[in-house]
Formats: structure tokens, C-alpha cells, sequence
């Protein structure tokens, strides 16, 4: 066999070898990354008894919910422009008897002040995040309390941004609707 021949072959060889090696470690990545997920256990499923306003909810059991890093105008203790339709569509979205799972925003307080869960909720049905769509929907603005950035921070912000463009929910019916998610919603006509 000549040089060049015995060069090009084992070269082809060790250029296979360095593709198959790359796949193989980005495979193996992917499993570790994948890895903690597949081994913790489902959470637990919950079912949603009333909503209460269009970020609060409470399940069967009674414990009450906050849904976290989301604000929606007020229905109580006097009404804001928009209240009344973001408690509709959180109630179309979570009727009684829905089941959900709650997860736990690391960069919050688990409780709130007045005893309420902060979490997100997801249907359990469909994976549904009710505190995404909410934002989607122009039914709520993100509210990061105290300035803190959870999981879906960048996501919130583009979803928000996008609705606002688009004047959907509150910020097409409450124009005067300042954009700070560093503080709650105060929607304005």
C-alpha cells in the first residue's frame, strides 16, 4: 500500500473515529442533562376548586394559590380596568375540577403573606402554564416582586411585550396601562 493510500485511509478512519466520539459525548451530555429529570418522581396532581380572581385560585383542599412572577388587575377592594375579564379567562382556563401541578418558583418565597402558595400552575391535562397564557393573552403582566427573576423571566417579558404590541387583553382595553413588571399591574382607561 502506498503512503498517500495508507495517509488518506487512516486519516478517513480517524476522522470517522472523531465524529462517532463527538456524537457518542454529545449524547451521553444530553443524557446527563436529561437524567435528573427522568428520575425525580411526577408531582403531584391537585385539583382546582374555585378561581378566586384572575391570579389566585383555590384547590379542593382549600389551600390557596398566588400564581407567581404574574399580576392581573384588581376585582376586590375596588375594581381596575380589566379585572372582571382576566378572572373570566383564568376561570375558563381552570374550571372546578381541573387538575393541575404546582411548581415552585426558586427565586420566590414559597408562601406569601397571607398564606397562599406561590406557584406556577400547570394543567395537568395538556402542560398548560395558566401563568404563561395568562400573560400571552394580555389578561395579566409579569411581575417579578422584588426584583426577582424566576425561571421564565425572559420568556414572560417577550410574551408581555408581544400582547402589548398587539394591544390583546388589558392593554388593548386599558391603554394607559404602564409597562413595569418591577411593580403590580395599574391598569388605567
Amino acid at each position: 500500500m502506498s503512503l498517500p493510500a495508507l495517509a488518506g485511509s487512516t486519516l478517513g478512519r480517524v476522522l470517522r473515529l472523531l465524529g462517532t466520539a463527538i456524537i457518542v459525548a454529545v449524547a451521553v451530555a444530553l443524557a446527563l442533562l436529561a437524567a435528573p429529570v427522568a428520575r425525580s418522581a411526577p408531582s403531584a396532581v391537585y385539583r382546582v376548586s374555585r378561581v378566586i380572581d384572575g391570579d389566585t385560585i383555590e384547590l379542593e383542599s382549600g389551600q390557596r394559590v398566588r400564581l407567581v412572577q404574574i399580576d392581573t388587575p384588581e376585582v376586590y377592594n375596588g375594581f381596575e380596568c380589566y379585572g372582571p375579564e382576566a378572572s373570566a379567562i383564568a376561570k375558563r382556563l381552570l374550571p372546578s375540577g381541573t387538575p393541575v401541578r404546582l411548581l415552585l418558583e426558586p427565586a420566590s418565597d414559597p408562601v406569601d403573606r397571607y398564606g397562599r402558595l406561590l406557584r406556577y400552575v400547570v394543567r395537568a391535562s395538556d402542560g398548560l402554564n395558566v401563568n404563561l397564557r395568562l400573560v400571552a393573552v394580555g389578561a395579566t403582566a409579569p411581575w417579578f416582586y422584588d426584583g426577582e427573576r424566576g425561571r421564565y423571566f425572559a420568556t414572560l417579558q417577550a410574551l408581555a411585550h408581544r400582547a402589548r404590541a398587539e394591544r390583546l387583553g388589558l392593554w388593548g382595553a386599558c391603554p394607559g396601562t404602564p409597562y413595569d413588571p418591577y411593580n403590580g399591574v395599574q391598569t388605567r382607561r
